[in-house]
């Protein structure tokens, strides 16, 4: 049965930009790329250089770079910039030369003449685990597996996040027909993990890999009931297996770091809004 707040729509011959069609993230949303004011980008002391916020997608790489840390190599030193993207940080002449699509998280590995630039998350996360030759299996056929995985969260998350995410918790409006057609989905993906970590301790087999990095910050923290408050609506306890496997991933010290960093909400000791040394987390 449609709910009452259901409504018909007839999509018009030519679609036209409505500036005004409410959500969460409207005033920051449009059809078009580049710049749209003029602002370099700082630059810290270290070789790489990341720009970004603590939503799951800079989260993945915030616990990489700790994980990297954490394991002893001192390469993987990084500046963790802020960027505002409510305020539109992210169209900015200098990040938008960083990353042309204006989303974060963006690297800039300044260790390289010229500098590098990497953008997407889950290329950075290849990125930095092929340089520094850690979290990524050597052996072929682990490593195509992991990979599997990585490029499984890459293109499941927006179904999360864009579809199930949006029309659950950020539209102006709720409609019965995308949140169910969402919602099936995500249980399906989650059904997908529950199954995989029943045979497995990590996601891409007995070994800690940007798989398991990538995929937590999106559907850890689902289960955990962290984003969208839907942990009761998509039954996140029958999920026992992605539970078991989320709660021991959160316990890892460079995790627990990482999630934490360019965060400017939530608890006040929770929130490291930009990091440039590791003393910044005692601060």
């Amino acid at each position: 049965m449609s709910s009452s707040t259901d409504k018909s729509y007839t999509p018009p011959k030519v679609w036209q930009w409505d500036q005004e069609s409410g959500g969460k993230f409207a005033s920051i949303n449009r059809p078009i790329a580049g710049a749209t004011h003029d602002k370099e980008l700082p630059v810290g002391k270290h070789p790489l250089q990341l720009y970004s916020l603590a939503t799951p997608n800079g989260v993945k790489v915030t616990v990489l770079l700790e994980e990297l840390l954490e394991a002893g190599i001192h390469d993987a030193e990084y500046d963790a910039h802020l960027i505002e993207i409510l305020e539109g940080d992210q169209f900015s002449s200098g990040f938008v030369s960083v990353n042309p699509n204006s989303k974060i998280p963006a690297l800039l590995d300044v260790s390289t003449t010229p500098p590098t630039r990497v953008f997407e998350s889950g290329s950075i996360m290849l990125y930095l685990a092929e340089k520094f030759g850690a979290f990524i299996p050597k052996d072929p056929a682990k490593r195509t597996e992991t990979l599997n995985w990585l490029f499984w969260q890459m293109a499941s998350a927006p179904i999360l996040g864009g579809g199930f995410g949006h029309f659950y918790a950020y539209a102006p409006e709720k409609y019965e027909y995308p949140i169910n057609r969402y919602t099936m989905e995500i249980k399906r993906q989650l059904d997908v993990l529950n199954r995989q970590l029943a045979e497995h301790e990590y996601i891409a087999g007995d070994e800690y890999t940007i798989a398991d990095m990538a995929i937590w910050p999106w559907y850890g923290a689902l289960v955990t009931n962290q984003v969208y408050e839907a942990a009761e609506f998509i039954e996140a306890h029958t999920y026992k297996n992605v539970l078991r496997w989320a709660e021991q991933i959160a316990k890892r010290p460079a995790v627990q770091r990482g999630r934490i960093v360019n965060k400017t909400w939530g608890e006040a000791d929770k929130q490291l809004r930009e990091r440039h040394d590791a003393s910044d987390f005692n601060q």
